[in-house]
């Protein structure tokens, strides 16, 4: 029986949710992006966009996303340090 698609996460952006599934991809993680027009103002919907992946995979693929957020929120962490720090002259 074929694997079951369930959803990972969710996002208000179709650009977020398409690297979410560029990042899965190049894990070899097959990922899906489910509504994509759906967060589009223009028709005034504001329903989420869901990212899928198989459900044998929906581990590893969480793991693989909190990692990439934990790391681009100590980069700017450390960015935002940095730019606190004085010039030298």
């Amino acid at each position: 029986m074929p694997d079951k698609f369930v959803t990972i996460a969710e996002y208000m952006d179709s650009i977020r949710a398409e690297l979410a599934k560029q990042l899965l991809e190049d894990f070899k993680i097959l990922a899906i992006v489910v509504g994509e027009n759906a967060g589009d103002a223009r028709v005034g919907v504001f329903e989420t966009i869901k990212l899928q992946v198989p459900q044998s995979k929906a581990d590893e693929a969480r793991q693989i996303l909190e990692e990439q957020e934990n790391s681009c929120d100590s980069n700017q962490q450390e960015e935002f340090e940095e730019s606190d720090e004085p010039e030298e002259q």
